[in-house]
């Protein structure tokens, strides 16, 4: 029963309050536009040369405003690989539970790399997110912040996995080896990719399936090539 005389029809009303309003949507503008110019300003200039003063200066903001979005630099830095970060664990809790854990993995990064790309594009153009990795590749700062936030996801995605599988991660290994092996293949990939020509998306995904193929061959096969 429609109380309020003004109110807009029953069968239109939640589609309406899923709407952001004016409001919302102005603090979202601001916050992609600092986004893009900080992220701008790490590929062309450098993250150490690189000032809040000056991302705020490239928004035409102010660096109030920048910190009512983020804590600093490297928040803003991080920001969209958090997006992705995020989509991926959300793909793992997703999993069918007879999925081997490694399988599990596989699955949900291919899942999330269906998406990734949209979601990139919603706050920064996807290809200045994928320069931006290579930033991260040779700039101390980044690689160390950007190793220790791969760690935490790491043991994230381990208690994921050992929930999955009904284990108790303090007293069984496997959910931090598993997790281990399948960063430390993520983190060879990001390094060879990095330093070739082809930096997109496709790139990178074709190269981690290559890889991820050659995880059990190369933990339990024979590397010596049989003697002529």
């Amino acid at each position: 029963m429609n109380v309020a005389g003004t109110s807009a029809p029953p069968e239109t009303a939640p589609a309406a309050a899923s709407r952001p309003g004016l409001r919302e949507l102005k603090k979202q503008r601001t916050r992609d536009l600092l986004l893009r110019s900080a992220l701008e300003l790490f590929t062309e200039r450098g993250y150490e040369e690189t000032t809040v003063d000056d991302i705020a200066e490239a928004a035409d903001v102010s660096q109030r405003t920048f910190f009512r979005y983020f804590a600093s630099k490297e928040d803003a830095a991080f920001f969209v690989s958090r997006l992705a970060e995020s989509r991926f664990v959300d793909a793992v809790l997703a999993r069918p539970p007879e999925e081997a854990p490694l399988d599990a993995l596989r699955m949900a990064l291919a899942e999330s790399w269906n998406t990734i790309g949209e979601s990139v594009e919603q706050l920064v153009p996807l290809e200045l997110h994928m320069r931006f990795y290579r930033v991260v590749e040779s700039t101390p700062a980044l690689l160390a912040a950007h190793l220790r936030r791969a760690t935490e996801l790491e043991e994230e995605i381990a208690r994921v996995v050992a929930a999955r599988e009904g284990l108790d991660i303090d007293r069984d290994p496997r959910p931090r080896v598993v997790v281990a092996v399948f960063g430390a293949v993520m983190r060879v990939t990001e390094r060879i990719w990095s330093a070739r020509d082809d930096t997109g998306l496709a790139a990178l995904r074709d190269l981690t399936t290559t890889y991820l193929d050659q995880v059990a061959p190369a933990l339990t096969g024979n590397w010596r090539r049989a003697e002529t």
